[in-house]
């Protein structure tokens, strides 16, 4: 059978789809990107907040819109494990409802499935991940890397835990057997993610074994660049800095989703952070890595957030001058104790305090990436974006979009490149910064 894999969400959502996207070719299956000609459609839905269920529905219900009549439509993913009954009672256009835990079924599900039988799988226990199985559509010269599922940090507002289940780390030795293959087929840039990145080895090995790990993939033949997500600042340690400070392989760039700054606010969040601590920590990776850019996410308006609370985050943002940030206005989600909370907050008001802070934001960021200008930066291609001619030299002049190593794929800032030279997606250029704009910077190769 054709099938069209529509992926919604977070680049964990992404290495699923991979995961079962191969499985499906394994079982004989094409995958096609044309969702008109599928006989299977699959949307992989994102269920986290508000803004993302709305998505997921609306792609839903698009897919049922264009695919043939004669054509399969699967719902799975995080919206369908934590809302699959409701989904499967609500919207009986989709023929299979499929939570996270399930993938590995698929192939037999398609095979047996008999039109006009709608289905659902709703699994509650987890199934391990065969990296082995793994599809990466296009060029492989990036790719995520996940080495463990699940939270364990049941942050207030948060409904992961109920969706993934428990934090469980991938062993060392099979986290390395994939990196490994994916070097070998191309791959330079390594993403590594999980719910909880810095967590990775304390249910395995009793400690933190993140720095452990990081030194074993720089060993690996062709890895370029590896780039850490999802950290939380608290576990933030010594040894971790030490290992980015130290190793060329490993980008000058984290991601810690912070949250807030104001105490009250991340006591009641759950979170560990304080705000003692999150300045010490940023003081410590600035301080041993100079140039390190770091990326963080903050929710505003959560329930009990005073106009005090705000001004305080809005201080630490401008006073901190993030290279990389940003905000959502809280969503309030059934089944969390936040969701429960007493003080919840008007619409209107956490859409304002979300714009403040992004409105400051862009300034800083503007003002950065101006300052990156005259600068020899290494920039990875992604895409070629027009080619064309230079009328007074007579010579092919291609632009390229690519990102700097301080830049996360589909979520950063990206460079804006002009060359005489041809190039793949993948190949790694050195290019003199010659202007900085809100969110994107320009340059000429040299």
């Amino acid at each position: 059978m054709k099938i069209y894999i529509e992926t919604l969400g977070c680049p964990k959502n992404e290495n699923d789809s991979e995961l079962f996207g191969g499985r499906l070719e394994q079982a004989g299956h094409k995958i096609i990107s044309d969702s008109a000609k599928a006989d299977v459609i699959i949307v992989n839905t994102c269920g986290f907040i508000n803004d993302a269920k709305k998505e997921s529905i609306d792609t839903i219900f698009e897919m049922a819109r264009i695919k043939k009549s004669d054509a399969v439509l699967v719902v799975s993913g995080c919206l369908t494990q934590r809302y699959g009954d409701e989904l499967y009672k609500e919207i009986p256009e989709a023929d299979i409802i499929l939570g996270v835990n399930d993938y590995d079924k698929l192939p037999e599900i398609l095979s047996t499935f008999q039109a006009g039988k709608r289905q659902k799988f709703l699994s509650q226990t987890p199934n391990p991940d065969d990296w082995h199985f793994r599809r990466i559509p296009g060029q492989m010269y990036r790719a995520t890397l996940k080495i463990a599922e699940g939270c364990d940090n049941c942050c207030t507002y948060c409904v992961i835990p109920q969706i993934r289940g428990s934090f469980r780390s991938r062993t060392k030795e099979d986290i390395l057997a994939e990196a490994t293959w994916l070097a070998q087929n191309g791959c330079k840039e390594i993403i590594l993610i999980a719910q909880d990145v810095t967590a990775y080895g304390l249910d395995l090995y009793g400690y933190f074994a993140l720095p452990e790990l990081l030194s074993s993939l720089c060993t690996i033949d062709g890895i370029r660049w590896i780039r850490l997500m999802y950290c939380y600042e608290d576990r933030i340690t010594k040894e971790l800095i030490e290992i980015m400070a130290q190793e060329p392989k490993i980008c000058h760039y984290i991601d810690i989703p912070l949250q807030h700054f104001s105490l009250p606010v991340l006591q009641a969040m759950k979170r560990r952070s304080t705000p003692d601590s999150i300045q010490a920590t940023i003081k410590r990776l600035r301080e041993a890595m100079p140039d390190i850019h770091i990326r963080t996410t903050l929710i505003t308006g959560f329930p009990g957030e005073s106009a005090a609370d705000y001004d305080k985050l809005l201080d630490f943002v401008t006073e901190t001058r993030f290279e990389r940030l940003g905000v959502f206005a809280y969503s309030k989600e059934e089944g969390t104790l936040a969701g429960e909370m007493k003080g919840q907050i008007a619409e209107g008001v956490k859409s304002d305090r979300r714009d403040g802070i992004m409105m400051r934001q862009m300034e800083i960021s503007r003002q950065l990436n101006q300052e990156k200008i005259g600068q020899l930066i290494e920039v990875i291609i992604d895409e070629l974006d027009q080619e064309g001619l230079n009328h007074e030299q007579g010579k092919p002049m291609f632009t390229y979009i690519g990102r700097t190593k301080y830049d996360a794929p589909e979520i950063d800032h990206t460079v804006m490149i002009q060359s005489h030279k041809s190039h793949e997606p993948g190949d790694l250029i050195q290019v003199r910064i010659t202007d900085g704009f809100d969110y994107d910077i320009v340059g000429l190769e040299v």
